[in-house]
């Protein structure tokens, strides 16, 4: 059983900061790629930021230059610093890692549950 737990939402003003946190635990063998998606009221989930094992990051057009992802492979878990926030960065915030928990065979998708990140103009 794995799961991804996220931490670090909340209410910021525009032009603030924050960190989110998302902790992989369980049967892990191996973590490929961990990243962020958002899903604001009445849209789609969109990619924000995710980070591959290899090291190259890729980021959400909205979002660059504004977002960081990082991660601490020993502690299976990933960051997103978020800077310069804007009222439509408002959304649940969903950590997201491709997993595997046997030393052969392929890796699975995981999903937290979210974490809401509320910026007020």
């Amino acid at each position: 059983q794995v799961q991804l737990v996220e931490s670090g939402g909340g209410l910021v003003q525009a032009g603030g900061s924050l960190r989110l946190s998302c902790a992989a635990s369980g049967t892990i063998v191996r973590v490929n790629a961990m990243g962020w998606y958002r899903q604001a009221p009445g849209k789609q989930r969109e990619l924000v930021a995710v980070s591959t094992s290899g090291g190259s990051t890729n980021y959400g057009d909205s979002v660059k230059g504004r977002f960081i992802v990082s991660r601490d492979n020993a502690k299976n878990t990933v960051y997103l610093q978020m800077n310069s926030l804007k009222p439509e960065d408002t959304a649940v915030y969903y950590c997201n890692a491709d997993i595997g928990t046997r030393w052969y065979g392929g890796t699975s998708n995981y999903w937290g549950r979210g974490t809401q990140v509320t910026v007020s103009s």
